[in-house]
């Protein structure tokens, strides 16, 4: 039985490594490389970070959150990231670890989870619809890719929501 947790510092190398192969796919950022850790831990949200892992304690899944903004009208509004492992997906991990993020965001009064999903990842906006995101958006060509095998190419992101049904807005 898979295993949601909160994500720790020994967690990173494998993290690190299914992060890499997001970015390597092509179909879930624009980033060209992870982050150290230093980098990771400072942008993302403590309490909002969570691995999904096997029986034997392999990490195969991650979310986290980032604040959208520092100014307090938005402290209600993060941006997170799921990613999962090569050999893990399609095995429903995503929603594990997202429904973890949604329960654990609004205990801590976010009323919207936001993210920027490339179009064409079918998979990402499946899992984000089922867990009750809809989609804002298209914002076109936002971006060339930098790596992966749409380097060079300008990219279109989705933007999704999901508005909590428990936690009011200020």
């Amino acid at each position: 039985m898979t295993a949601v947790r909160e994500m720790t510092a020994e967690d990173w190398p494998e993290v690190e490594a299914i992060y890499a192969q997001g970015i390597e796919d092509g179909e879930a950022t624009f980033e060209s490389a992870p982050p150290t850790w230093a980098g990771f831990d400072a942008s993302r949200l403590v309490g909002l970070r969570f691995v999904a892992v096997r029986p034997a304690g392999s990490v195969i899944g991650w979310v986290a959150g980032t604040a959208v903004s520092a100014r307090p009208a938005y402290r209600g509004v993060v941006e997170h990231s799921v990613y999962i492992a090569r050999d893990a997906r399609g095995q429903g991990i995503g929603r594990l670890l997202l429904d973890r993020f949604i329960h654990a965001a609004e205990v801590d009064g976010i009323w919207t989870i936001q993210s920027s999903i490339f179009p064409e990842n079918n998979a990402s906006l499946r899992l984000h619809a089922a867990a009750g995101f809809r989609t804002v958006g298209r914002r076109e060509r936002i971006a060339r890719a930098i790596v992966g095998p749409h380097a060079g190419s300008w990219r279109d992101t989705t933007l999704i929501e999901r508005r909590s049904a428990v936690v009011e807005a200020d």
